[in-house]
């Protein structure tokens, strides 16, 4: 829907100065993406799924039937250097030592002005308006950055004894699978291998 140049016009229109020179401190087109899809899930509500999810079958369909932010759990196995499959992550004895939990930046599923996107959004914001010539990706505008959104945003709601207004998708291996053979993935492209 957007390639670099309706991005800026579309953060130009919908947001303003701030939000633009951040855009424009995006050193990847990953960074792009991360810090477009906040703005445009924070103006317009919506889901984004990465263009390289292939939909398999029509279980997406509960995504849309409430207003609550709905985002994908994960766990990164250090010693393993592996991610640990969805259904693993959901074990009362799981060990959580040697393991990162986060929350990926796809898919997303959310109302206009969520409070998690838009704390995602003025974190992603300060971050790359801030003296860091070259700020990290994942904790920027990535998955990161929203992790630590939900975190506190869900701390907040704890202390203040009120429902969450989120859910963490137990599923959503069942509705989407990643297609990795795209041929990005084995060059700079890849935000990953771009400081390597």
């Amino acid at each position: 829907m957007f390639d670099d140049v309706s991005a800026v016009a579309y953060i130009r229109d919908t947001f303003g100065p701030r939000e633009l020179k951040a855009f424009s401190r995006c050193r990847h087109p990953a960074m792009r993406s991360d810090y477009l899809r906040l703005c445009f899930l924070v103006a317009e509500g919506g889901i984004y799924v990465d263009a390289d999810d292939v939909l398999l079958g029509d279980d997406c369909l509960p995504l849309f039937q409430s207003n609550g932010l709905k985002v994908q759990p994960l766990c990164y196995d250090i010693p393993s250097r592996s991610m640990l499959p969805a259904s693993e992550i959901w074990r009362p004895d799981l060990p959580t030592a040697d393991r990162i939990f986060y929350v990926n930046n796809d898919p997303i599923a959310a109302p206009a002005h969520h409070p998690v996107l838009m704390c995602a959004l003025s974190r992603a914001t300060e971050r790359l308006l801030s003296d860091n010539p070259r700020p990290e990706i994942q904790s920027t505008t990535g998955p990161g950055n929203l992790t630590a959104a939900l975190a506190a945003h869900a701390r907040n709601l704890l202390v203040a004894d009120e429902p969450l207004d989120f859910t963490l998708l137990k599923d959503w291996e069942a509705i989407a699978e990643t297609r990795w053979e795209l041929s990005y993935r084995n060059d700079d492209r890849n935000w990953r291998n771009m400081d390597a």
